[in-house]
């Protein structure tokens, strides 16, 4: 999928094109992506960063990276995207602008959204708009239940298996690794510590059982109050793997919820429990369809 920030970069061509955030990519998202990339023209959505009502001074618990979010659009099989940064000045674009200057200047000729989508200077803009501007408007109807803000609601509550049915794939966790305490090493289950972009929703603190890097993993995510740590910390023991991570990003499936993080009587039963979470571990299902690492 070719990547671009302004309309100038795409070669002029008949676009069918989908609108929207797509924070998560979640199986409501898909169905208007797929409308786009189905409709036989040249496919691309039109996506924002960072998160328009972050530019307008709203803290934003993201479910995906910029990154990660791409790479989910990218796997939808869509052709091109087109991310517009969004800050205050772009606010101020009317809805009439928006779809003349993004748009018509790409050649759109159809537009997918869901429905209820708004746009524009105040939100002043939605499908009917469109329609009369003379775009051959596709309206895909709201999945119900499913919304990145519900998805968001279950991922805080540490229910990652029910997130996960609205997300069609397994939660996700990403970072780059970098060094830690090497407690766990020393205890025999060296960690990957995960440094985790402020903007990015971190899960229930807990235990969870996982995968990475197509291991199965074990992850905790919390502040170690065993060590009487104050610090957030998300560490993933890669069941079956070895080699340094250092430095690289890892993208961590949370599967299930295992239990509560909490200190112990002695480092011996810290252990014995970390055995046992590795064992769960071992047991766990993946969400869905995909093949079991």
């Amino acid at each position: 999928m070719k990547v671009v920030g302004s309309p100038e970069e795409l070669e002029p061509c008949r676009r069918a094109v989908a609108i929207g955030m797509f924070d998560g990519v979640h199986v409501g998202h898909r169905r208007v992506l797929e409308a786009a990339r189905e409709a036989g023209l040249t496919s691309a959505v039109v996506t924002f960063d960072p998160h328009p009502r972050t530019a307008l001074g709203n803290r934003v618990e993201l479910l995906t990276t910029r990154e990660r979010r791409l790479e989910l659009l990218a796997d939808v099989g869509l052709d091109e995207a087109l991310v517009l940064e969004f800050d205050l000045e772009f606010a101020q674009t009317s809805p009439d602008e928006f779809a003349e200057r993004y748009l018509r200047a790409i050649g759109a000729e159809i537009v997918a959204a869901g429905a209820g989508f708004r746009f524009g200077h105040r939100r002043a803009g939605d499908l009917a708009l469109l329609e009369s501007l003379g775009f051959d408007v596709r309206t895909v109807p709201v999945v119900e239940g499913v919304s990145s803000s519900a998805i968001r609601a279950l991922v805080k509550a540490g229910e990652v298996d029910r997130a996960a049915a609205l997300l069609g794939r397994p939660v996700e966790i990403e970072g780059v690794v970098g060094s830690g305490d090497a407690r766990g090493g020393m205890l025999g289950f060296p960690t990957a510590n995960l440094r985790v972009e402020r903007d990015l929703l971190v899960p229930a603190y807990g235990i969870y059982a996982g995968a990475a890097l197509g291991t199965r993993a074990a992850i905790s995510i919390g502040v170690n109050p065993h060590y009487g740590g104050v610090e957030q910390r998300v560490e993933a023991f890669l069941l079956d793997y070895d080699g340094d991570l250092y430095g690289q990003r890892l993208i961590v499936e949370l599967w299930r919820r295992l239990r509560d993080e909490r200190s112990f009587e002695s480092e011996a039963e810290l252990v014995a429990q970390i055995a046992r979470d590795v064992q769960d571990t071992r047991a766990a299902q993946r969400p869905f369809y995909a093949a079991k690492p």
